[in-house]
């Protein structure tokens, strides 16, 4: 298994566009990718009363993994987040 190869399936780009092989191109593309999927991951730890900052870079690291591990898992206990501005 090449590096590349590894990458995409890490970044989960090999299930959408498996063409993208020059390493170049999927490095871009996964860096900005996994910025996206901390930013989502942010959001949804926000939401759902999870830590922000770990789940943060959880998102960046794991990509979209974390955002669908996170999806998953249920709302915590306690007040519901109050609406307004991210801190």
């Amino acid at each position: 298994m090449t590096a590349a190869v590894f990458l995409s399936y890490w970044t989960g780009l090999r299930f959408v566009a498996p063409e993208l092989v020059d390493p170049d191109t999927l490095l871009g593309t996964a860096l900005a990718l996994h910025v996206c999927d901390a930013i989502m991951c942010r959001l949804f730890a926000h939401n759902n009363g999870y830590p922000k900052g770990v789940w943060t870079a959880l998102g960046l690291v794991a990509g979209l993994w974390a955002v669908a591990v996170l999806i998953l898992l249920p709302r915590r206990g306690g007040a519901p987040p109050a609406p307004g501005r991210l801190p």
